[in-house]
């Protein structure tokens, strides 16, 4: 045992404290053990390791001996008494932590027979834009799993009920004794009897067949409150699943879809449109009608707005979601430039060309010919 990094094999820096050491033999132990690594010569060999250096770094007179010269004189067959050094693994709260992650068992078994919450449920509802902003109410329905009125759950036929399971004595677990090379060690798994209920149904109810519950389906009012958008989602708590055991229900979540609208753009609790005006309007100013969500209102464009502008309408957005305020609009204006104009619209455009100062020129570039290009 001379000449061994003790601390190295744990991971450890050398005058690591007690509760460190405990803690990496914990972690190393519940990772190198020869159950977790049937056949793995290289895992028992290193549980052997570290079981020796915990041996060591966990008993104070040792460990002092080991930090002074390096080494210590005793038994060098590396296990005491037990085939695991002394270690007291109910300083680790008992074999069940270490086993659990073993052999899947530890208390699970026990809290199957305790109140178990029903598992939640989800339900997507699909608005319109409309809807969204101002708030409705839905009527959905949704398939549950609900207590089985005739046995009130218990799964046993009326008059009847539970019984102890014969083989775990309702303890929901079974313990298993196994020999190693390191010792023997009881794990625990659930039993197959009563598939860790703890306990049997000798007389299943008829109407459940002994499940304890049935499926229904349930027609439910949701009020969605206005302003809601695409990917929200409402809690509805205890409509989901029933519970088992007296166990209480799961939830119903309830995630919102909105269509998008054919007016409007929606940008958080904003809502954007655009109003197409001509040149004439935009240059010397007009009044137009702009649709909102809460109906047709008039606005006054400025002379002299630039395309693209954007006009603010106070308060005509989305309402806020269990709040009190509502976004704004913003109306976007487009000046429309003519495509093909007529004679008429031609002369007067230059004429207001020529008013304003500029020369006008040919309007419409002139195409040269070969004889032009000869010249």
């Amino acid at each position: 045992m001379a000449n061994k990094d003790y601390y190295a094999t744990l991971g450890l820096e050398k005058g690591a404290s007690d509760e460190e050491i405990k803690k990496a033999f914990r972690k190393l132990a519940i990772k190198y053990h020869p159950d977790k690594n049937q056949g793995n010569k290289e895992a028992e060999n290193k549980f052997k390791e570290i079981n020796e250096a915990y041996q060591v770094l966990s008993d104070p007179e040792k460990k002092a001996t080991y930090d002074r010269y390096g080494t210590v004189d005793f038994d060098g067959s590396g296990f005491g008494a037990g085939g695991f050094g002394g270690f007291d693994f109910s300083e680790m709260g008992g074999f069940g932590d270490i086993f659990e992650s073993f052999f899947g068992g530890g208390g699970s078994g026990r809290r199957r027979n305790g109140p178990q919450r029903g598992s939640d449920l989800e339900y997507t509802v699909s608005l319109t834009f409309e809807e969204a902003v101002f708030g409705v109410e839905r009527e959905i329905s949704i398939d549950r799993s609900e207590n089985c009125e005739t046995c009130k759950g218990s799964g046993a036929k009326e008059g009847t009920s539970k019984k102890t399971c014969p083989t775990c004595n309702g303890q929901g677990q079974v313990r298993v004794q196994r020999q190693t090379p390191l010792g023997s060690f009881v794990s625990t798994s659930t039993c197959n009897t009563c598939n860790g209920t703890g306990s049997v149904i000798e007389e299943p109810c008829t109407s459940c067949h002994g499940r304890g519950h049935v499926r229904k389906t349930r027609k439910i009012k949701v009020n969605i409150p206005a302003g809601v958008d695409t990917g929200n989602v409402m809690p509805l708590r205890g409509q989901g699943n029933h519970g088992t055991n007296d166990g209480p229900p799961g939830d119903l979540y309830v995630r919102i879809n909105v269509a998008p609208s054919k007016k409007f753009v929606r940008k958080g609790n904003d809502i954007y449109i655009d109003s197409h005006i001509s040149m004439g309007k935009a240059a010397l100013g007009t009044e137009i009608t702009v649709a909102t969500v809460d109906g047709d209102v008039k606005y006054t464009i400025p002379a002299g707005t630039q395309s693209g502008t954007l006009f603010r309408l106070k308060g005509k957005g989305v309402p806020r979601v269990n709040s009190s305020g509502r976004g704004d609009q913003y109306v976007k204006v487009i000046v429309d430039i003519p495509k093909n104009l007529n004679e008429k619209q031609k002369d007067a455009l230059k004429a207001f060309m020529e008013a304003c100062g500029e020369n006008v020129g040919e309007t419409t570039p002139h195409k040269k010919g070969l004889k032009d290009l000869f010249k």
